[in-house]
């Protein structure tokens, strides 16, 4: 660990933490563009072990723009971007990098024959850019996986309409599994006081996702006494619907793959919970997406009298047609991915006929991920943190998300030495956790 990583971990003053140098390098979980071909021929996904590809290493320490940030990254988190761009799927992401790179200028130096992938991240600022103004070096912060274009009109009505928008550390470089990271001061929001550093890191993109899906009014416009499905009410994105469904009054349907994480489901909020093999959905997309539907509109109406007013969905191709289906007349299917496969089949009657409507949703803009950040402050929804790895350990934490062996969500330390730090004294009595 380098003088300025000690200094930040040693909860050193502002003023200490400028008079340090910055490393010319420093550890990060980060791919190779020489491995990119590694897994040509392989069809199923599972067998793109991302343990292969992940590298943990030294990096070259990138220079700082005028409206950037250098954070000192105390724990991030695994995201499913981390997984495709580890399996380098549908496309690898030096694609992305070199297309940045192309803008000129600073986007530059994203085009490297190495990408520091990672999402989500906290820690604390140890530089600013010179056109920095609201943050300063010693801040605890979080970072949104949101990088827009601040000088795109649409930006200032919505930073997630702008044509230009990237996901932080997927489509750009510098990302947070690594000692330190690379932000735009737009990106930044405070670190709710109450949380650890690995709950604090784990909940951005998920967290913001699911709350512009259900809660915005750029999604589904969640009100009170919805029914609401889930799609893999277990998972890091499902985990964190349920509560603000529970939450906003609704009545949260989750459906889960095994009894371990039927259980989870109903930590996290949900008032029913249905196994995929109930319903006879396996992993792949069924033959038949009609008879599952009905199988398990039967299962919905029996438990809560009524069909569901929004299917909260991120699956994809394995879910998107008994979604369509099994949503109420006129109710809306949101989605935000598709981890199961891009391509979906529908039967278009039930959509058109039935007044239903299907809504695209992206990430979270900047005012979006400070209202959850102050859902989480308040304890009104609580981090989805189920396990933490050392980033040593990048490899086989991504590797858990892939087989989907986990629940919640996946954290990864950075330079917290361990565990349970950075809560502040006090911060954690101000209101009970609740869901």
């Amino acid at each position: 660990m380098d003088a300025l990583a000690e200094a930040v971990v040693a909860d050193a003053t502002a003023a200490e933490l400028e008079r340090l140098p910055v490393p010319a390098e420093y550890t990060a979980a980060h791919l190779r563009a020489e491995d990119a071909g590694r897994f040509a021929g392989i069809a199923d996904n599972i067998d793109k072990d991302v343990r292969k590809t992940l590298h943990v290493g030294a990096v070259p320490m990138p220079k700082l723009a005028p409206d950037e940030v250098l954070v000192a990254v105390m724990a991030s988190g695994i995201n499913y971007n981390t997984v495709w761009s580890a399996m380098f799927s549908p496309i690898p992401t030096f694609t992305f990098l070199k297309q940045y790179g192309r803008q000129g200028g600073w986007a530059q130096r994203h085009d490297q024959p190495y990408h520091v992938v990672g999402s989500d991240a906290a820690g604390v600022i140890v530089r600013t850019g010179a056109g920095v103004r609201r943050w300063r070096i010693g801040d605890q912060v979080v970072v949104s996986p949101v990088v827009v274009d601040e000088e795109d009109p649409a930006t200032h009505g919505d930073g997630m309409l702008d044509p230009d928008m990237r996901a932080w550390g997927f489509e750009t470089n510098f990302g947070g599994l690594a000692h330190y990271c690379v932000a735009r001061a737009s990106q930044l929001l405070p670190k709710p006081e109450r949380l650890t550093w690995e709950e604090a890191a784990c909940n951005p993109l998920c967290a913001g996702t699911a709350y512009r899906m259900l809660v915005s009014d750029r999604g589904a416009r969640m009100t009170q006494g919805d029914v609401v499905l889930i799609w893999g009410a277990a998972g890091g994105l499902g985990a964190y619907a349920a509560q603000l469904v529970r939450n906003g009054g609704g009545i949260a349907v989750g459906v889960v793959s095994s009894a371990e994480k039927a259980v989870r489901a109903r930590e996290f909020g949900c008032h029913v919970v249905i196994d995929r093999a109930e319903i006879g959905l396996t992993g792949d997309a069924p033959d038949d997406p009609a008879a599952v539907g009905k199988r398990l509109g039967k299962r919905i109406r029996a438990e809560v009298g009524e069909d569901p007013h929004i299917v909260f969905e991120h699956v994809g191709r394995a879910t998107f047609g008994v979604s369509v289906f099994v949503v109420r007349r006129g109710g809306t299917v949101v989605t935000c991915g598709s981890s199961t496969g891009y391509l979906h089949e529908f039967d278009n009657r039930y959509l058109w006929m039935r007044l239903k409507r299907v809504i695209g949703s992206h990430g979270a803009n900047l005012q979006e991920q400070a209202a959850v950040g102050r859902l989480l402050s308040l304890g009104h929804i609580r981090p989805a943190l189920s396990v933490t790895y050392g980033l040593e350990e990048a490899g086989e934490a991504a590797r858990l998300v892939q087989t989907n062996r986990h629940t919640g969500k996946v954290g990864v330390l950075g330079l917290a030495p361990r565990a349970g730090l950075g809560a502040r004294a006090g911060a954690t009595d101000s209101l009970p956790l609740r869901v």
